[in-house]
C-alpha cells in the first residue's frame, strides 16, 4: 500500500480523536484503532514511515503510531 495513503488515513483517524481533551488518551485511541482495524503489513509500513522521520504525520498521529 502507498505510504502517502497510509499517512493520510492515520491523520484522518487522529483528527477524529483530536476532540479528546486528554492528549494521552487521544493517542491511545489512535493506537487502539490502528491495532484493531489495520492489518499487520499496514501497521508495519506506518511504523517504518515513522522510523524514517514520519513525514506528513500530524502530531497526534505520530504519538498514536509511536504507541503501537
Amino acid at each position: 500500500m502507498n505510504v502517502e495513503r497510509l499517512v493520510a488515513m492515520v491523520n484522518d483517524i487522529a483528527a477524529f480523536f483530536a476532540s479528546e481533551p486528554d492528549a494521552d488518551a487521544a493517542a491511545e485511541q489512535v493506537a487502539y484503532h490502528l491495532q484493531k482495524f489495520w492489518e499487520p503489513r499496514m501497521r508495519s509500513e506506518i511504523q517504518r514511515c515513522l522510523e524514517q522521520g514520519g513525514v506528513g504525520l500530524s502530531p497526534l498521529a505520530r504519538r498514536g503510531v509511536e504507541r503501537l
